[in-house]
């Protein structure tokens, strides 16, 4: 991306405080700042009331920001969304039960001017075979698909999707990502909030972990895994007692165990305690092993101050 070129997504300074009568106010979202570049794909994580869907309203336009800038391709985000700029599929939204899919999708491509092709979106969103359905006898599932349909609609460089794979079974989301990274291929800025850790994992270049409000992991999966809990290292020894004496006086190891003649250390550098094991401790079957991202999530999150769940619950 040129210095000329504007983000898809640019926050500073982002507040958002919901009043309550009678009550203290409510903090949901507490000073993020995040930029997301064209073409990326990143996924933002975090605990029910962390903030996470309050910040994708305000980046749809759903939501006026307490304080804070918000642009999507340099523009408000209503501007965005007016322009075709930006789509979103969201946990629900109102879809008439009586229409058609191919109804559905043919009503809402005439409200804009310029669309991509009715027939086109209900293939891309692998709908084909159930456009004659009505929408009351489509599962969960398949009203997302639905939903991911109208979004492609306005041909748009930016998808917001809000727990995009709610109600689908391991099938359908197996093909719905499938149907994504297809999308991200061809240069689509992708942004999603899940509760499916593997679906992060897996799909997004980029992982944003949110909590109490607050950023607090922004960086690839596997460095997030890493710099939350660190690394595990072990490896075979002779004297396994004497080498984790050694190893537990370093500042960077928080833990050392003794399995048989295997000696497993728990560190912030694996990279130094993989050396000494090699060189002056004489370790052999060296092994460096990082956290899961779930276990990393856990980490980061559970000691951030959470907002009010009583309002923000899902946020």
């Amino acid at each position: 991306m040129s210095s000329t070129t504007p983000a898809a997504v640019e926050i500073r300074g982002l507040h958002q405080v919901f009043q309550r009568r009678g009550h203290d106010p409510v903090r949901a979202v507490d000073g993020i700042d995040l930029t997301i570049g064209a073409g990326e794909v990143v996924a933002v994580l975090g605990p029910n009331g962390a903030g996470k869907t309050t910040t994708l309203d305000v980046l749809l336009g759903l939501a006026t920001p307490t304080s804070g800038d918000v642009r999507v391709y340099g523009l408000a985000p209503r501007q965005a969304v007016a322009a075709g700029r930006v789509s979103a599929v969201l946990q629900s939204g109102g879809l008439l039960r009586d229409l058609t899919v191919r109804e559905t999708v043919r009503v809402i491509a005439s409200t804009f001017p310029h669309h991509a092709g009715v027939d086109a979106v209900i293939e891309r969103a692998g709908l084909s075979a159930l456009a004659g359905r009505k929408v009351a006898k489509c599962s969960g599932g398949e009203q997302q698909r639905l939903r991911f349909a109208l979004a492609l609609l306005p041909d748009p460089d930016l998808l917001v999707l809000d727990e995009p794979t709610a109600g689908m079974d391991v099938t359908a989301r197996r093909e719905f990502w499938a149907v994504m990274r297809a999308e991200a291929a061809a240069g689509r800025t992708v942004v999603f909030a899940t509760h499916y850790l593997t679906e992060a994992s897996d799909f997004a270049d980029r992982i944003v972990v949110v909590a109490g409000g607050r950023i607090v992991a922004d960086d690839t999966t596997e460095r997030i895994r890493s710099t939350a809990v660190g690394r595990t290292v072990s490896a075979l020894a002779d004297d396994p007692a004497a080498v984790a004496e050694t190893l537990g006086r370093l500042d960077h190891v928080t833990s050392v165990t003794v399995e048989g003649d295997r000696v497993v250390a728990h560190t912030r550098d694996s990279d130094d305690v993989a050396r000494r094991l090699l060189t002056t401790l004489s370790g052999r079957d060296v092994l460096v092993t990082s956290a899961d991202l779930e276990e990393a999530f856990v980490a980061l999150t559970e000691t951030a101050r959470p907002t009010d769940r009583a309002t923000e619950t899902g946020a």
